[in-house]
C-alpha cells in the first residue's frame, strides 16, 4: 500500500474539518463544536465533532475518520464485489448542518478515499454535497449549483452534468417519489486520470462547499419565521431521517463497520415529526416545495 497517498488525503481531510468547523462557529456566534480524538488499537483515528443548540445552527456534525480493517463492510462492496473479504484503509470527512431557521436549508457533504488490498492495490474516491431546503429560493438553488459546476469545470466541462444526475438519482426517496432536496453533485469509484488528478478533483469539491453554503446560511438565518414554518421544517426533517435510515449507504457502512454509534447517527436531526397523511394547503409555499423543487431540474437554465 502506498502510505503517502493515504497520509496526504488524511491530512487534507483533517485540515478541511478544522476549517469548516471554524467557519460554522464564526457564523453561529454562540456555540462551538465539541472536540474528541478517538484512537483505535490498529492505528485508526476518528475526530467526531458536534455543535448543538446554537443561535443559527440547531445541530451540526463534522466527522473525520481513518479506518483500517481486515474486510470491507457489505455496504462498501455492493457495487464492487471483487473487494469482498479484502483488507482496506479508508479516510473520510462527512458533515451535516441542521439550521434552526426553517428558511435555511439543511446541507450535507461527504468525501472519502478507499485503499483496498487487492493485487495490485486498488483505490478510489467518492463523495459530493447536496442541499435540502424547506422553503427554497431559486437564486439560492442556482448559486449552489453554480458553485458546484465551477468546481467541476476546472477538471472538465462534462463532469458537472454527470455528477448532478448521479446526485439526483442517489438522493431519491422512491417510496415518496421525490428527491431529498434540490441536489448537488455525487460521485463514487472515482480514479480518473490517476491519483494526483483524482485528488485534485476531490480537493476542488472540498474547497467549494463553504463557498456554496455559507452565503445562503448568512442570508437566510435572520429571516422571520413562526410556528407554521417550524412545523413544516420538522415534517421535512422526518423525510430526511427516512432517507438516512432506510437508503443511505454511508449510514449502513457505519453501522456495519462497528463505528461508534453516536458518530454514525450524528447526521440525524435533533427534532423531527411524522404527521399522518400530511398534505400542505394547495398554492402554499409548503406545497410549492413538492410540486416544483423536489423533482430533478436543470436549475442553471432557469
Amino acid at each position: 500500500m502506498n502510505k503517502t497517498n493515504i497520509t496526504g488525503v488524511r491530512d487534507y481531510f483533517m485540515d478541511l474539518q478544522d476549517r469548516i468547523c471554524l467557519a460554522l462557529e464564526n457564523i453561529d456566534g454562540q456555540q462551538r463544536f465539541s472536540r474528541e480524538v478517538i484512537e483505535a488499537n490498529n492505528g485508526g483515528l476518528s475526530r467526531p465533532r458536534a455543535l448543538q443548540d446554537g443561535a443559527a445552527i440547531e445541530k451540526a456534525a463534522v466527522q473525520f475518520t481513518h479506518s483500517i480493517g481486515a474486510s470491507l463492510p457489505a455496504a462498501a462492496t455492493e457495487r464492487n464485489p471483487q473487494f469482498a473479504g479484502k483488507g482496506f484503509q479508508a479516510t473520510a470527512i462527512s458533515l451535516i448542518v441542521h439550521p434552526l431557521n426553517p428558511h435555511v436549508p439543511t446541507t450535507h457533504m461527504n468525501l472519502r478515499y478507499f485503499v483496498v488490498l487487492t493485487d495490485p492495490v486498488s483505490w478510489y474516491f467518492g463523495g459530493g454535497f447536496d442541499l435540502t431546503p424547506f422553503y427554497p429560493v431559486l437564486e439560492d438553488v442556482k448559486h449552489w449549483h453554480q458553485v458546484a459546476k465551477d468546481a467541476c469545470d476546472v477538471h472538465g466541462n462534462e463532469i458537472y452534468p454527470e455528477l448532478k444526475a448521479a446526485c439526483d438519482d442517489y438522493f431519491y426517496l422512491s417510496h415518496r417519489q421525490e428527491t431529498r432536496g434540490v441536489g448537488g453533485i455525487f460521485f463514487d469509484d472515482w480514479d480518473r486520470g490517476g491519483f494526483d488528478k483524482s485528488f485534485d478533483f476531490v480537493r476542488s469539491i472540498g474547497e467549494a462547499f463553504l463557498q456554496a453554503y455559507t452565503p445562503i446560511l448568512k442570508k437566510r438565518m435572520h429571516q422571520a419565521w413562526g410556528e407554521q414554518q417550524r412545523n413544516f421544517q420538522l415534517i421535512r426533517r422526518g423525510r430526511y431521517a427516512e432517507f438516512n435510515l432506510a437508503i443511505d449507504r454511508g449510514t449502513k457502512y457505519g453501522l456495519q463497520s462497528g463505528r461508534r454509534i453516536e458518530s454514525v447517527l450524528a447526521s440525524l436531526p435533533p427534532l423531527a415529526s411524522w404527521q399522518y397523511n400530511f398534505a400542505p394547503q394547495p398554492g402554499s409555499p409548503e406545497a410549492q416545495l413538492g410540486e416544483y423543487y423536489l423533482q430533478p431540474r436543470d436549475w442553471l437554465s432557469l
